[in-house]
């Protein structure tokens, strides 16, 4: 009989259908064979014993929820019948035996790069030591009053300045009548894209009488290459416009002597993503980015998780991986900083999944974040950061930011992401200002929406998973390299978000 349910671990009482199920058909989980009770769409759930009303529904070997009501064995299980067992409170310990195994668990692989050597990439080598895997020309206005400014002279440099990997005005609505914390994460936002090292030349746009003034932006900025960053205060301009397309000019004769060297894979810094989940995520897209992780983290490279609401409900596996008892403390004051975000707002902490998501299978804010964090892997937490940070050590961080896709990729680009890898069950057109890699989770939607997609993780489901992780490994290096441009660049598919928390003056 083929394979038409996957129970994730043998601890399991549900497994996902691999395909739409029929009422009445008979299925095998384990060389038990047994009825289905309803029609169960694909990526759905599926009851392998019966569970009391009350009992805890288990998948990926943890709790997803429970059972509002008893379910029968064969029965299909969703939010009809499934509630979240989340609250607004909850307390965290520290295992030490279990994050020292993660640890070990790790210099075993760093052993064997270390042994066998690291792959390598073509990259751009920076004169502080980073790399970038892109030579872009960034436009980053200090406040919204220029963005149309930045448009136009981003179509100018794209019609006549010859940069391989394109000139972009990164435009957001703030910059002024900001206060308090809003005010500063624009301010550290906009800081940290100046930085970025996929940028070779980056012109800054700004207008003159906001609150984010040039001198005080410049100030929090700090040193840079006056020869690829340059400064322009549009209201101190005659012709703001020409005075663009003289800077532009300047910077990209600096950006067109660049040339890509050898480097190894270990300078990579990877953001990792999920947006438009579905029942095959936690199975398929996320496990792979897991592994792909792991061998990155084992290289000496550096992996960033953002979307701290959807760690709620899978912290505890999470916390369990920190290196020591301070990245732990660490870890919970992230989490509970962000549950403290909506209890202030009054919101509860377990609003989602989205309508998208429990229509591909997702249930509970549980089942969403226990796969979501699957894109971590085994490997150890080294390091926390605040919305705004820039990462400043390898291994894998997490970072604080929302679920949103805009503004958690922004913020990803923002710490230092060369690329982000983003799982999508549903699809998804966004990109960020680096590459975005689009990961479907099943063989339909990546043949439905090619023009989006650029890796088919539901290949697993049939194939080898060594193959199709090495199939993975190789097209990132390309992507990398500048071999591969990515569907969003393609497309011309960049933007940027920033989080706003407070008042608008």
């Amino acid at each position: 009989m083929a394979q038409k349910l996957i129970r994730i671990t043998d601890r399991d009482n549900v497994a996902v259908a691999l395909e739409s199920l029929p009422q009445g058909s008979v299925v095998e989980v384990e060389k038990s064979a047994f009825t289905i009770a309803a029609n169960i769409p694909a990526g759905h759930k599926v009851a392998l014993e019966d569970i009391a009303e009350g009992e805890s529904v288990i998948k990926y070997g943890y709790p997803i929820g429970r059972a509002k009501t008893a379910i029968k064995k064969g029965e299909w299980v969703h939010t009809f019948n499934v509630k979240t067992a989340l609250s607004e409170e909850a307390e965290y310990t520290y295992d030490e035996e279990v994050a020292k195994e993660s640890v070990l668990e790790m210099n075993a692989k760093k052993a064997i790069y270390a042994s066998s050597g690291v792959p390598t990439i073509k990259a751009y080598e920076r004169k502080n030591g980073d790399i970038g895997i892109r030579n872009a020309i960034w436009i980053i206005p200090t406040v919204g009053c220029v963005n149309q400014i930045s448009k136009l002279l981003e179509a100018w440099g794209n019609e006549n300045l010859g940069i391989e990997d394109g000139v972009h005005a990164y435009v957001h609505p703030f910059g002024c009548s900001q206060l308090g914390d809003d005010h500063e994460n624009t301010r550290k936002i906009l800081s940290d894209l100046v930085h970025h090292p996929n940028a070779g030349g980056v012109l800054v746009i700004g207008l003159g009488c906001e609150n984010n003034t040039m001198d005080s932006f410049k100030a929090l900025v700090g040193e840079v290459d006056e020869e690829r960053v340059k400064f322009m205060v549009s209201q101190e301009e005659e012709d703001e416009v020409e005075s663009g397309k003289k800077l532009l000019s300047e910077i990209a004769e600096v950006v067109k002597k660049d040339k890509r060297t050898v480097v190894p894979m270990s300078k990579l810094v990877v953001g990792m993503k999920c947006g438009g989940s579905d029942g095959f995520s936690g199975i398929t897209g996320n496990p792979l980015v897991g592994r792909f992780t792991n061998e990155l983290v084992a290289m000496g490279g550096t992996a960033i998780l953002t979307e701290v609401p959807e760690m709620f409900g899978a912290e505890q596996v999470l916390m369990n991986r920190a290196e020591s008892k301070e990245v732990f403390d660490e870890v919970v004051d992230m989490i509970n900083g962000f549950k403290h975000y909506f209890t202030s707002h009054g919101q509860v902490v377990y609003e989602n999944p989205s309508p998208g998501n429990k229509m591909g299978g997702i249930t509970t804010l549980e089942d969403k974040s226990l796969g979501c964090v699957q894109k971590g892997g085994r490997a150890p937490v080294s390091g926390v950061l605040k919305y705004g940070d820039r990462v400043k050590k390898s291994g894998m961080n997490l970072l604080t930011g929302p679920g949103n896709d805009i503004v958690s990729t922004t913020v990803q680009s923002a710490a230092g992401a060369h690329m982000i890898l983003f799982t999508t069950g549903r699809g998804t057109p966004l990109g960020a200002p680096v590459p975005t890699v689009k990961i479907a989770t099943n063989t339909a939607l990546s043949e439905k929406k090619a023009n989006w997609i650029d890796f088919n993780a539901g290949r697993l489901l049939q194939e080898d998973s060594d193959k199709v992780l090495n199939d993975f490994i190789t097209l990132l290096q390309r992507i990398a390299s500048g071999e591969v441009k990515t569907k969003n660049e393609e497309n011309g598919y960049t933007e940027i978000s920033i989080l706003k928390d407070g008042v608008v003056l």
